[in-house]
């Protein structure tokens, strides 16, 4: 009959019917959760005991005013379901506890009470201790794990992708870079009786296998940053139209192309800007020396510069209309001065104007030009008929002058070209 009754601390005798500690050395003795955590001792009963917890299951971890009632057998069923289930899990974690509790309320009571409560906030810190730091590269390093970030597949026609062996699902090509990479490890397998150097050496060639894959990633990337695919099947050119604010100069184009190798170490916007702040730092060069050019013409004021390039453009008009009316000046007058020298000469006046620009340039005289030219043909005629003869050239006439008069006959039709 005792134990269907009300139970009581021996020590202090306050009630402890929902939940009590029981000396397992000691002959009834209970002592209340108050007591006990004291370490109270009453006749041969000692704090090193130990205990037993007895428990109803009807008393409540938070307090009579903790809302929803949640008994001590609830709260142990609901962290085994944390454990077994895992955060988030509720409906499963609801159906362990028992259909009293729905799903919302084990979430909103395991949220307050063990997260934002006096408990979530006594074992959870505001700073986790001891953190483990990432020293990869996050933007696009030797070690970055972007590296082995899957890339999104090109955006090309069926046909395409047959031309290049591309496969989208995959993202992989028929002919990868570094092809036989995979005969690294191909044949490699761990067996018990492998000593120490077979497993290094193992794992050395694990490790260039996986340097061969990143570098064929980073390849990868490149072609995908410059859009190397695209332009290697023409269809960047009117998107690099459209791109462009400015127009690309002959010189920018073939520095472009002397700096290709650093696409490796930079983005396509980096090697962009690269090139547009190198655009500004002429432009501005450019200003520079406009504006000292002003400075050493005396003008301090940006309203003064348009009237002096006002001026300033007129001036070269009128010397470059100057040298235009000169230089037609000087084409008139040279027909005869271009042949000052042998104008006086006798025979000039038998020369067409042709053989009065060769006589000038080789600076033979008219009256022997005439004489060359003279035997030339008369040989040639005599050639033509059958009759031999033999060729007398003038002593003065050498090699040079020879093949000069004799390649002006044959343009001009005196002779052929057999006979030259």
């Amino acid at each position: 009959m005792a134990e269907l009754g009300k139970k009581y601390c021996v020590y202090c005798l306050a009630e402890v019917s929902p939940l009590r500690f029981r000396c397992t050395e000691c002959q009834d003795i209970e002592l209340c959760p108050e007591c006990f955590s004291a370490g109270a001792e009453i006749g041969h009963h000692r704090r090193y005991h130990g205990y037993q917890l007895v428990d109803g299951g009807r008393f409540t971890l938070w307090g009579p005013e903790a809302e929803g009632g949640w008994t001590s057998r609830e709260e142990q069923l609901l962290l085994d379901a944390i454990e077994q289930f895992g955060f988030g899990n509720w409906e499963d974690m609801a159906a362990h506890v028992g259909a009293s509790r729905t799903p919302q309320e084990v979430m909103e009571h395991y949220v307050s009470m063990y997260i934002h409560g006096n408990l979530g906030k006594a074992c959870i810190p505001d700073t986790i201790p001891n953190r483990v730091t990432d020293h990869t590269c996050p933007s696009g390093g030797p070690l970055s794990p972007s590296l082995t970030t899957p890339l999104p597949p090109l955006d090309i026609s069926v046909a395409e992708q047959q031309q290049l062996g591309y496969m989208p699902l995959r993202d992989d090509y028929e002919i990868e870079y570094d092809q036989d990479a995979e005969a690294l490890i191909s044949g490699l397998s761990v067996n018990y009786d492998d000593d120490d150097v077979e497993i290094e050496l193992k794992r050395a060639h694990v490790d260039m296998y996986v340097r061969k894959l990143r570098e064929r990633q980073r390849r990868k990337n490149i072609a995908r940053d410059y859009n190397l695919v695209p332009a290697f099947l023409g269809k960047d050119k009117k998107e690099k139209e459209k791109a462009l604010k400015r127009k690309i100069t002959k010189e920018e184009k073939e520095l472009r192309l002397k700096l290709r190798p650093l696409y490796q170490f930079m983005s396509c916007k980096e090697f962009d800007d690269l090139f547009e702040n190198m655009h500004k730092e002429k432009m501005l060069r450019a200003k520079i020396r406009e504006l000292q050019r002003y400075r050493r013409n005396g003008i301090t004021k940006m309203e003064e510069s348009a009237e002096y390039e006002a001026a300033r453009h007129k001036r070269e008009k009128r010397k470059e209309n100057k040298t235009l009316a000169g230089s037609k000046r000087g084409k008139e007058d040279g027909k005869d001065g271009e042949f000052a020298a042998i104008e006086n000469l006798p025979g000039f006046e038998l020369l067409s104007d042709r053989e009065k620009v060769l006589c000038s340039s080789l600076n033979l005289s008219p009256a022997r030009y005439v004489t060359v030219k003279t035997i030339i043909i008369k040989d040639h005629l005599q050639k033509r008929q059958g009759i031999p003869s033999k060729s007398r050239l003038p002593s003065y006439l050498d090699k040079v002058l020879k093949k000069r008069i004799l390649n002006f006959l044959t343009e001009s039709g005196w002779i052929s070209r057999d006979a030259s």
